[in-house]
């Protein structure tokens, strides 16, 4: 299996972006279970950046990509560079996977549940980081640990305890890709707003406005398809329209394995979040109820 993914930088350290960048591409291989075997590097950047005393900057751009790299235990094959006035950096990368079992987006049932590996509000931490807002001195801190943070173990779930569902969550936000999951199975997700976990300060970022634009387009792409109850908060629902860098995985859980799928990963350091369940379509047809 082959991806590709890059990313302009969502913080200001050099080393942090790339490791970043870097664990955002390979989440594509984990999301359908499978693992990084080799990436190549994409670089983009002004032709002019290091003749202006910037090569240590991308020295240490790469070699964070490289960290994340090692920590899959897979090879640098090599690379290419364009010359961008954006900086912008990611990997194409080849996995291995076992094609007996694939887990896709298409394959929710009713009855399954819904883990989710990593809290909510990348970007908008990163909007305030960008605006200099009051209180945002530690949305880097935040961002580099959280995005930088690989999804090997729930890919590793995904292949040990067979889970037949998953997506990795990105730029269209975790209601943008449950949406997807939902119309490609013909099924509803109930997911439960008061269950979805949040960054740190990010709810407080929002409530003064520093909301993404993603995250408005995001909306519009599935108001059609979502049902709110009244007793949602407003804040909550926006939040779940956040577009994500290097965002966790979703995972559809028999109910039997849930327990274990839970204590394995927390076992190993992640999150496991049980936000909501799969259910048959109603009237409505496939999308998501969402809940308090």
């Amino acid at each position: 299996m082959q991806t590709v993914d890059i990313l302009t930088p969502v913080v200001n350290d050099a080393y942090a972006f790339g490791r970043i960048a870097a664990c955002n591409a390979l989440s594509d291989v984990y999301a359908m279970g499978g693992k990084p075997w080799c990436a190549m590097n994409i670089a983009c950047f002004p032709q002019d950046w290091l003749l202006d005393g910037h090569a240590e900057e991308l020295a240490r751009l790469l070699a964070g990509g490289q960290s994340a790299l090692d920590e899959a235990s897979a090879l640098l094959a090599g690379g290419h560079s364009i010359d961008d006035q954006e900086i912008k950096y990611g990997l194409a990368v080849t996995g291995i996977i076992d094609p007996a079992h694939i887990a896709s987006n298409d394959k929710l049932t009713p009855g399954l549940v819904l883990i989710l590996t990593k809290a909510l509000g990348t970007g908008i931490l990163a909007t305030a980081l960008k605006a200099g807002w009051p209180g945002s001195e530690e949305s880097e801190e935040v961002i580099t640990a959280t995005c930088g943070r690989l999804n090997r173990f729930g890919g590793q779930a995904i292949h040990d305890f067979q889970l037949p569902a998953a997506t990795d969550i990105t730029g269209f936000g975790l209601a943008g890709h449950a949406l997807e999951m939902a119309q490609a199975s013909k099924v509803t997700l109930a997911i439960s707003s008061g269950k979805v976990p949040v960054l740190p300060h990010a709810l407080d970022f929002a409530s003064d406005g520093l909301i993404p634009a993603g995250a408005y387009r995001n909306r519009s792409f599935c108001a059609c398809h979502l049902q709110k109850q009244a007793e949602v908060d407003d804040l909550l629902e926006l939040l779940l329209y956040d577009p994500q860098t290097s965002g966790g995985l979703l995972l559809g859980v028999p109910e039997d394995k849930v327990q274990p799928v839970c204590d394995f990963l927390t076992a190993h350091g992640d999150l496991a979040a049980v936000i909501g369940r799969v259910l048959a379509c109603d009237g409505h047809g496939p999308g998501i109820k969402l809940e308090p």
